[in-house]
Formats: structure tokens, sequence, C-alpha cells
């Protein structure tokens, strides 16, 4: 009996938390980010949460597979993959402070590394071109397959126009791919975590 009163006393004691203070006071980083994660219909996993080191909201396009096929000669042989994440600072997702791209490239070829002159970044949206500066590696695994990881910076501007194009060319040094409907299905999701892009 007196663990079902302790059990109500909290459920109340909650509910009154909940109801009557304010949102900054109350404001839980862990609760209201950590177990963000969302799985919609383009097939892309969203994860949300609070970074404390960095004191920033984090909000993450998980990675996914863009292409396996031999659309072009110099990917032959060669998966890609594209991860895109969010940096908002502090506790917040009115504003985002810069977007981390990062594509990876998986291959039994050793050869199709990119050495450090073939890493440059550009895009090609809906027939506008950005041209993103040089890619830094990232991660380098060897098995039987070659993982190489580039990672690049865009300003948010650049990743909403990314975001909302209907059609995206991304090259990596000589290494060029077409983004799928379902990759840019899950950038838009990823654009409309953010409050103030949903009210512009």
């Amino acid at each position: 009996m007196r663990k079902y009163l302790l059990f109500i006393s909290v459920f109340a004691l909650s509910a009154f938390v909940t109801q009557s203070g304010g949102s900054s006071q109350f404001f839980s980083p862990t609760e209201a980010f950590a177990a963000g994660s969302d799985a919609d219909d383009h097939g892309g996993e969203i994860v949300s949460k609070y970074d404390g080191f960095n004191h920033e909201t984090v909000v993450t396009l998980k990675k996914m597979k863009v292409t396996c096929a031999k659309p072009h000669e110099n990917l032959k042989q060669t998966c890609v993959s594209i991860l895109a994440t969010l940096h908002c600072p502090g506790v917040q997702l009115d504003y985002v402070r810069q977007v981390t791209l990062q594509v990876v490239f998986e291959t039994k070829d050793w050869d199709q590394r990119h050495p450090l002159d073939q890493r440059d970044l550009s895009m090609v949206a809906d027939g506008e071109t950005f041209r993103l500066g040089r890619m830094q590696l990232a991660a380098l695994h060897t098995d039987v397959l070659m993982t190489e990881t580039l990672q690049g910076e865009l300003p948010y501007k650049t990743f909403k126009k990314m975001a909302l194009a209907e059609i995206v060319e991304i090259q990596v040094g000589k290494s060029k791919f077409e983004l799928r409907s379902k990759n840019l299905a899950a950038l838009r999701d990823l654009n409309n975590r953010i409050k103030f892009s949903r009210r512009s």
C-alpha cells in the first residue's frame, strides 16, 4: 500500500511540474534530445542528442546508402553513403551554426582512395554550383573492404538549398554521384527538425 501511495505521489508531482513549471526551468537536454530517433518512409534514420562537452544540440542523419551501381567509371565497384549533422549551439533547435557532411566510400579496390589533391567537394543543386572546399579524412578502415570517410563543413544556407532541391549531384575529386529521391527526402526531413526552417 505504501509503495502504491508513493507511486501516486510521484506521478502527481511530475504532472504538477509539467503544467506549472517554465520550460527553461525544467528543460532536460538529455530527455529532450537523447531519445530522438526516427526512421521515416525514406528509410534514413535521424537521431538527436545534446552534446554536453561541446554545449550544442546535434541532429544527425545516420549513414545512408546512395549507390553501389556503376554510373561513372571512377566509382567502379564502389558503394557510396552519406551522413549529415546539424550543429545547434546550446539547447535549442532554432539556429544551426554549421553542418557537417560526410561521404563514405567502400570498395575492394584500394586504388580508389582519394589522395589529398582529390578531396575537393563540389555540389550542384538544381543547376546551381557550390564549391565547398577540401574535405578532410575522418576515418580509414582496411579489411575485406577499404572504407574511406571524408568530411566537410557546409554553411546551413547551402545545406538548406541542397535539402530542398529536386536534383543534387555531388563530386569529390573525380568521384561523382547523384543523390536518390530517398536521400533527398531524408535530408528534407533532417532540415525540418529545425524550427526556424519550418517557419521560413
